[in-house]
C-alpha cells in the first residue's frame, strides 16, 4: 500500500490589473480560509512571494505567515518561497525566529535565490550576485539562531561578535526548504540537508528530471531525504467544464504574466509540453500548459495525483486554489470538494 499523502494550501495574494478585485480581498479570504481548511484537514499553508510585480504578489511573505499562523493551530506555516538575497539576513533571521516563537514551532522556511531581474533592479542587488548571496545569508542565519554568541566574515555579509533572541522554537532551526531547479543549486540542497520543493511552473517529466541530482548528492553524502513536497495549480469542481470555465482564465493569467514573461525576458527558462522554450509571453496558453496543473473533476484531480505520485513519489501537495483573480467563495467550495472527494482517496 502506498504511504499517505498529505495536503496543503498555497497563497499568493494576486489581484491582477482590471479585476476590480480590492487588495485586502485575498488576505481576507485567506484568513476566512484557513481554519475551515485545517478542520477539513489541509496541513500546510505556504506563501507565494515576488516583488516589483504589477498585481501585488505579496512581497511581505513573513507578516503573511504571522497571519496566517494566528488564525491556526496545527497546519505548519511557510514561505514558498521568500528571496533571501534581497534581505539583510540578520534582520531576517530574526524575523523568522519571532515567527517560529510566534507560531508555536510551526514555520517552514522556504527560500530561493530569485530570478527575475527588475526584482534585483527594484531592490538595488546585483542579478549575478544572487547565488553567492543567497548561500552566503544562510549560513549566517544558521550561525546565528544556532549559537549562543557569533560573528560573521563573509564576501557580502559582515556581523561583529552580537547575538540573536529569541532563538528558533525548532531545534537546531526550522526546517529549510529550497526552491530552486538548476543542477548546482539542487546539489547544494542535498549538502545542506535542505528539503526540495517543487515549483508549480515544471511539467513532470521535468520534476523527476530535477530529483535526480538531488536524489545522487543525498546518496553520496548518506543523508535520507525526508520529504518530497511539490506544488500545483489546483482547482476542481462538479465537472471539469465547470472548473477549466472558472480557472482557465486565473490560470492563462499567471502562466503569462509571470512565467511567460519571465522567460521572454531571458530571467528563467520556460519550456512547452513539446519542449520548446517560451520567447514570447503571448506563445503561453491554457491548453498547452495542462500538464502543469489540476483542473477538473475530482475523478479527474485523483487520476492526475495518482500520476504524479507515481513519478515522483511526493509526500505533500500544496495546492494553489487561491489563484490570480478568483474570489474567496469559488475556491472555497473547491477546498472543500477536493478535501471531501479527492483527500480520502490517498489517506
Amino acid at each position: 500500500m502506498a504511504a499517505p499523502m498529505k495536503f496543503g494550501l498555497l497563497f499568493s495574494q494576486q489581484v491582477p490589473p482590471g479585476s476590480g478585485i480590492p487588495p485586502r480581498e485575498p488576505y481576507e479570504d485567506m484568513l476566512k480560509c484557513l481554519p475551515v481548511a485545517e478542520d477539513l484537514g489541509y496541513e500546510s499553508a505556504f506563501q507565494v512571494s515576488h516583488h516589483a510585480q504589477k498585481d501585488g504578489l505579496c512581497p511581505g511573505p513573513l507578516i503573511a505567515c504571522a497571519g496566517a499562523a494566528a488564525v491556526t493551530r496545527r497546519m505548519r506555516i511557510g514561505t514558498g518561497v521568500l528571496l533571501v538575497p534581497l534581505y539583510a539576513p540578520l534582520k531576517l533571521a530574526e524575523d523568522v525566529a519571532v515567527l517560529d516563537n510566534l507560531s508555536g514551532g510551526r514555520f517552514v522556511f522556504g527560500v530561493a535565490p530569485g530570478y527575475v531581474q527588475k526584482e534585483f533592479d527594484a531592490h538595488g542587488i546585483p542579478r549575478e550576485e544572487r547565488t553567492g548571496r543567497f548561500e552566503e545569508a544562510l549560513d549566517l542565519m544558521v550561525r546565528a539562531w544556532t549559537e549562543d554568541e557569533f560573528e560573521f566574515e563573509g564576501k557580502y555579509y559582515r556581523v561583529p561578535r552580537t547575538q540573536l533572541t529569541p532563538k528558533p522554537a525548532q531545534s537546531p532551526h526550522p526546517p529549510l526548504w529550497y526552491g530552486v531547479s538548476a543542477k548546482s543549486s539542487l546539489r547544494r540542497a542535498a549538502r545542506r540537508h535542505a528539503v526540495q520543493i517543487m515549483s508549480p511552473r515544471h511539467g513532470p517529466e521535468e520534476l523527476v528530471e530535477h530529483y535526480k541530482p538531488y536524489e545522487e548528492t543525498a546518496r553520496e553524502i548518506g543523508w535520507t531525504i525526508p520529504e518530497r513536497p511539490i506544488i500545483r495549480s489546483v482547482f476542481v469542481a462538479k465537472t471539469r467544464a465547470e472548473a477549466e470555465h472558472i480557472a482557465a482564465p486565473a490560470l492563462n493569467y499567471l502562466f503569462t504574466e509571470l512565467y511567460g514573461a519571465a522567460s521572454a525576458a531571458g530571467d528563467r527558462v520556460l519550456r512547452a509540453a513539446d519542449g520548446s522554450v517560451i520567447t514570447d509571453k503571448t506563445q503561453v496558453g491554457f491548453e498547452n500548459f495542462k500538464n502543469r496543473y489540476i483542473i477538473g473533476d475530482p475523478d479527474f484531480a485523483i487520476e492526475q495525483l495518482e500520476l504524479y505520485r507515481r513519478a515522483v513519489q511526493p509526500t505533500e501537495v500544496v495546492c494553489w486554489m487561491h489563484l490570480p483573480g478568483l474570489r474567496g467563495p469559488e475556491v472555497m467550495r473547491s477546498v472543500e470538494l477536493f478535501a471531501r472527494e479527492v483527500m480520502p482517496h490517498f489517506q
